[in-house]
């Protein structure tokens, strides 16, 4: 009888890497938390887990790796696994996908950290069963994945969707915005640390009936008017730490309505309430689901 494979899942974020050994099926065998610090510390210890695990368990047959970028996605590019030119310090340039898979010991596959969870939502959660999904995350950035068919929706590079430029809010005309970059974009005017900016106070902490609510909404909002009309996605999932507030997800909805008006709108579309839904994936980390996915694309197996 043939033994399952193993696979190596990493989801390397901007203040922690999750290391973990996976069944195919998706089960969690082990799993390490793992301070994302200098590059050199962080992949240490990185290494340190996986020969570990290596030594108790024998090799694992591949390696996928959900990353913080903005990553070199292009496989004919000689910086493919790269980082780029991220704000995180000491971490630009960084050749994430091949010090990992030299950590590892196995073919290894990388992409963005919202596109692995957008693929966890299609396997197990809000996105299950359709072709087309947009995953938005709001959080200390922003960013959106799009799943075609089962897989990321790319070309030579991922989406950057945070940094499109976005008509200002109604009331929101004297915030400069935040990003390093850009200023105002999208991710200057409505990530969280822009909104503590803002307000003067995390966003966790503004009551319901705080005008910040109703200004991030809109943003959120034309985000989403801007993706149907692009992309035409069979439903929008916004995750993030900002949409833990309860009732920004409905403002958003009620956004969506008014700025569309009705134009053009399709039989998804056409209800906010289910075309823009709150992602259902959760255990193990959608990060590490995603990964995981990337990683069954190296070999042959069934879940």
């Amino acid at each position: 009888m043939m033994t399952a494979p193993l696979f190596a899942a990493i989801e390397a974020g901007g203040t922690k890497f999750l290391c973990a050994v996976m069944s195919p099926g998706g089960e969690v065998l082990t799993q390490a938390r793992i301070a994302t610090s200098t590059p050199d510390e962080t992949f240490a210890a990185v290494r340190r887990f996986f020969r570990s695990e290596r030594e108790k368990r024998g090799a694992v047959a591949a390696a996928g790796v959900a990353s913080f970028g903005p990553l070199d996605l292009d496989p004919a590019s000689p910086g493919y696994g790269r980082l780029t030119s991220t704000p995180k310090p000491s971490w630009s340039s960084v050749d994430m996908r091949g010090i990992i898979e030299d950590a590892v010991g196995a073919p290894t596959v990388i992409d963005t950290d919202v596109n692995c969870a957008g693929l966890a939502e299609v396997e197990q959660g809000a996105g299950r069963g359709l072709h087309r999904v947009c995953y938005v995350t709001v959080g200390t950035g922003i960013g959106v994945g799009v799943i075609e068919q089962g897989k990321p929706l790319g070309g030579i590079g991922h989406a950057e969707a945070g940094h499109i430029r976005m008509p200002r809010a109604p009331g929101d005309a004297q915030f400069p915005g935040i990003c390093p970059y850009h200023t105002d974009c999208l991710e200057g005017l409505a990530c969280g640390p822009a909104m503590a900016m803002r307000w003067g106070m995390p966003a966790e902490t503004l009551g319901d009936g705080h005008p910040g609510w109703a200004i991030e909404a809109h943003y959120l909002g034309a985000l989403c008017a801007d993706l149907t009309y692009v992309l035409r996605p069979e439903r929008i999932i916004l995750g993030g730490g900002v949409l833990a507030h309860r009732s920004l997800l409905d403002l958003v909805r009620e956004q969506f309505a008014t700025l569309t008006a009705g134009y053009a709108l399709d039989r998804c579309s056409a209800d906010p309430a289910t075309f823009i839904a709150a992602p259902l994936a959760e255990e193990p980390s959608p990060g590490l689901i995603g990964a995981l996915a990337l990683a069954r694309t190296q070999i042959s197996v069934s879940a």
